[in-house]
């Protein structure tokens, strides 16, 4: 049963949504944990989903529901570690699909010295999503994450699968809802490693650079950037949710709580502008898996690798790891030829996995594959 004061209370609170009054970071906190923890009718829930979603939700609501997602939802872990974590993800839903971006970038980035904890899920749309690709590499996504936490600690790279770190809440009101909410608008943000301070986020349309940025800075982020990246072979509101190597790349950049915009291009990386069609995701999650391995085991070294570098270069900048992007890609190209980034896919598999031979076959397979020794 529900209390029937707090179904009136929340049921003026739609109301009052609806004709356009805004809430306190506290209040949003408070109403989004009614949601969260099932406490009120799904009528009432859906209500005032789509209400606050239409009115317009402000940056410091938008904390709010962030702050009740972090605190009634997720599940962190605290590795031990000598200097901050960073992330990189995209939101997903961005009109152009590429080969997997986030992923091999964060095995770069650690390769080059960051300890990352990179977060993701399966597939929202496209072929491949980060917990698709990682498992087709041999991950097993349903360890604890207590082995996340000691993988990061051990190898400076582990992975939280949104599957595993998001609790009851967002799972049941994802596999019914049909409609955009605050709440896919802060998923991409939620922090389950307690040691990140620095964010990579892709994000699927050039408005939200401005606003995640701007939510990243009210929570307390160290630093952050946002990225849009475009195809010079499309219209420009065809974005992609990594930097882009084929066309210009939106960024809103977050340091010492000064937000700074400006736009990147290849040339600004030391990398050739490529063809969209070069970086385009391939038909299967296995094609993608194959062309990330080719990169990583030093096969490829043409646009696929530089996507990556380019979006691991963004992670060694906003770290502080180097002093400029095309260093970056430097570094970033040096850990793959030296096979340091496939070393840490390896340990990776290792760590996060109950049974690790099981899943060094499984890349193993992958590896004689593109080495030609299997079909």
């Amino acid at each position: 049963m529900f209390d029937e004061d707090k179904m009136r209370d929340f049921g003026k609170v739609i109301l009052n949504l609806g004709k356009g009054q805004n809430l306190s970071r506290s209040e949003t906190k408070g109403y989004y944990r009614q949601i969260i923890l099932n406490e009120q009718p799904e009528l009432q829930q859906g209500a005032f989903l789509i209400s606050h979603l239409i009115k317009g939700p402000t940056i410091t609501e938008m904390a709010g529901a962030w702050d009740a997602m972090m605190e009634y939802d997720v599940e962190r872990i605290s590795p031990t570690i000598s200097q901050p974590s960073c992330d990189i993800v995209g939101t997903g839903s961005d009109a152009l699909k590429t080969v997997n971006v986030s992923t091999p970038a964060a095995l770069i980035a650690s390769a080059c010295g960051v300890y990352m904890a990179k977060k993701g899920a399966r597939l929202v749309t496209g072929v491949s999503g980060a917990s698709d690709i990682l498992e087709e590499f041999g991950v097993d996504l349903d360890v604890p994450l207590e082995l996340a936490q000691k993988s990061i600690e051990k190898n400076s790279i582990g992975y939280l699968p949104g599957e595993k770190f998001l609790q009851s809440g967002w799972s049941r009101l994802i596999k019914v809802m049909r409609f955009t909410t605050v709440l896919n608008i802060i998923g991409p943000i939620t922090m389950p490693c307690t040691t990140t301070k620095s964010i990579v986020i892709g994000v699927f349309a050039p408005e939200l650079c401005q606003k995640m940025v701007e939510i990243l800075n009210e929570i307390g982020m160290q630093s952050a950037i946002s990225i849009y990246g475009m195809s010079n072979d499309h219209d420009e509101t065809l974005g992609i949710d990594e930097v882009s190597t084929c066309g210009p790349t939106k960024v809103l950049e977050l340091k010492n709580k000064r937000i700074e915009g400006y736009t990147l291009y290849p040339e600004d990386f030391g990398v050739k502008l490529s063809k969209y069609s070069d970086i385009a995701t391939r038909g299967t999650l296995r094609e993608n898996a194959l062309a990330v391995l080719n990169v990583l085991k030093g096969k490829d070294d043409g646009p696929l690798l530089d996507l990556f570098c380019v979006n691991a270069a963004t992670v060694l900048y906003i770290t502080g790891k180097v002093p400029d992007l095309k260093v970056g890609v430097e570094l970033a190209k040096q850990s793959v030829a030296e096979g340091r980034a496939f070393h840490q896919l390896r340990e990776l598999v290792v760590s996060q996995n109950t049974s690790p031979h099981k899943g060094l076959a499984k890349l193993g397979n992958l590896v004689d594959t593109i080495e030609g020794k299997l079909d």
